[in-house]
């Protein structure tokens, strides 16, 4: 018997249905192994008699073919389903994309350098000893002249006079005079467009939050009262003295009792008509003024008016976003004392008052839209909170590590050579 006549006799069957398991199972059809298969059973084996090499072709495919347990469409169906479940990494994709996009409201962008030849790099040496040599300490005596009329008059109001109208007016007008001296101290060129803010009850003020400057550029037109979060060091020392005259609200983030507290001094705020105007920063955190985060609901649900301010600064001589996480706010200062100036845009909007049937998420939303469009900024979902309780380096090395050995676990079950 010959060696094709012989495989047939002993598979029966199984070289007929094995047409079948190759277009089946390998999704396409293989017509070369076809044809093997139709003279190695014998179909027209008088003229094209299988080779050595054919006929353990088809033994080859034929022995896998038995081999197989179930149905090959099956099994290779459960594979495919193991290797291509790919839900952690898109949960893990969409981490990434998500920090990402939170990631660029807290970077400052330096401009691109322009003293890149030999014609304009002598300019900017001229320009880095004007900066620095001339107007710097022109600045620092303007500073400190201003402070020791400040701290001179202040002082002896706060200290020695009665808890009068008079003291609380006087108080009010040194606030504004020192705020008008840090801005002198940065060159500020300000720009104020619309109705300036007045003393009434039952409103409260809020404005898109770059840095703790914005306090000082709004304070210089009006005693604000503002809710700041406490800071360490001599900014600490003139919330608790200096700006505290003007009915200021100091709270810590960390704390979660403080929320409850705050809530409190804020509705007894509004309800007086002779405290000074209440200004708040919803977005409780420092964002480059690219952007802006999801406003706090907070200042939205103390059934007033609420008046919208944006601030706009431009970033052809300065960026004045603070970032309290690398610098400090006295080298913010100096970094905006030795620029050429801080040019800045502010808009009092017009007053929005909860609307029917609308809640205090959506109030909030609503005004945030206007102040972004009246900026020119864009809107992002985020919460600014977030960049005060991100994980630690360790914690996302930790996270990265267990998800690469659950995919490598994954990939060794779905192995049907270890399996």
């Amino acid at each position: 018997m010959e060696e094709g006549e012989e495989l047939k006799s002993r598979d029966g069957s199984a070289g007929s249905s094995l047409l079948g398991k190759n277009n089946n199972s390998r999704g396409m059809r293989n017509p070369l192994l076809d044809d093997v298969l139709e003279r190695v059973q014998g179909r027209d084996s008088s003229l094209f008699k299988p080779s050595p090499s054919e006929i353990n072709m088809y033994q080859y495919h034929l022995d896998e073919v038995l081999a197989e347990p179930g149905p090959t469409v099956d099994k290779n169906k459960n594979l495919l389903r193991d290797i291509l479940d790919i839900s952690p990494t898109l949960s893990e994709a969409a981490s990434a994309i998500i920090d990402d996009s939170f990631t660029r409201c807290f970077k400052s962008n330096s401009p691109e350098p322009w003293n890149w030849n030999i014609y304009l790099f002598p300019l900017w040496i001229l320009g880095v000893i004007m900066r620095y040599c001339i107007l710097f300490p022109i600045r620092l005596v303007l500073l400190a002249v201003g402070w020791i009329i400040f701290l001179g008059t202040f002082i002896p109001i706060h200290f020695i006079m009665k808890n009068t109208k008079l003291r609380q007016k006087l108080e009010r007008g040194l606030v504004e005079f020192i705020c008008s001296v840090f801005v002198a101290s940065w060159t500020g060129v300000i720009k104020y467009h619309g109705p300036r803010p007045s003393r009434r009850a039952k409103q409260v003020f809020v404005a898109n939050h770059t840095s703790m400057i914005d306090f000082i550029v709004l304070e210089q037109m009006t005693a604000f009262a503002a809710i700041m979060q406490k800071h360490p060091g001599w900014v600490g020392l003139l919330q608790t003295t200096v700006l505290e005259s003007l009915g200021c609200i100091w709270f810590n983030r960390m704390e979660s009792k403080d929320r409850s507290i705050v809530a409190k001094k804020l509705k007894q705020h509004v309800e007086d008509s002779e405290s000074n105007p209440l200004l708040i920063f919803p977005e409780g955190t420092c964002v480059n003024n690219e952007y802006t985060v999801m406003f706090k609901k907070g200042a939205f649900e103390l059934d007033c008016t609420v008046c919208p301010i944006a601030i706009k600064y431009n970033k052809i001589f300065v960026d004045a976003f603070w970032n309290s996480k690398k610098q400090s706010f006295t080298m913010h200062l100096l970094r905006l004392m030795t620029a050429w100036a801080v040019v800045c845009d502010v808009w009092y909007l017009e007053p929005q008052t909860l609307r029917p049937g609308e809640t205090s998420i959506e109030f909030a939303e609503r005004v945030r839209d206007m102040i972004a469009d009246r900026a020119g900024i864009k809107k992002v979902p985020w919460d600014g909170y977030l960049k005060y309780y991100r994980p630690s380096v360790k914690l996302t090395e930790k996270k990265q590590q267990k998800f690469a050995e659950s995919v490598l676990g994954r990939l060794e079950d779905s192995d049907p050579k270890r399996a």
